[in-house]
This record gives C-alpha cells, structure tokens and sequence, in this order.
C-alpha cells in the first residue's frame, strides 16, 4: 500500500469562501485521485472525500448554474 496524503499542508481555502469567517470551506486538490473538503472552522472535524471525477463534475456543474 501507499503512504497516506499529508492533509496537514495540502488544504487551502476555497476562493469562494467569505473572508469575514462566515462559510469557509478549504479543499486539498493537489492529492491523487482524491479531493478532500473540511470546514475551515472545525479544522479536526470531519472531511468529507471525493474522488476526482466527481469532484470536477460537481465543480462543472455549479460553474454551469451560475452562468445561466
């Protein structure tokens, strides 16, 4: 098996995130085949994974929403 992804320097905080500490959502999209997503404010709460295909189509789809 392969060593585990170090989630400790991988997240960064999505860029549609507020900056007044309301919704913050940070993601770790350098990790192979996977995309981790936490709440910035519970930062050893859960993270929820989802692999980079479905990742990408739900990003697709929501760039998809706001255009129309």
């Amino acid at each position: 098996m392969g060593s585990a992804p170090d989630l400790i320097t991988a997240w960064r905080k999505s860029s549609y995130s507020s900056n007044g500490g309301g919704e913050c959502v940070e993601v770790a999209d350098n990790l192979p085949g996977i995309v981790p997503v936490r709440d910035s404010k519970d930062p050893d709460g859960p993270v929820l994974i989802f692999p980079h295909g479905s990742w990408n189509a739900f990003i697709a789809s929501l760039k998809n929403s706001a255009s129309t």
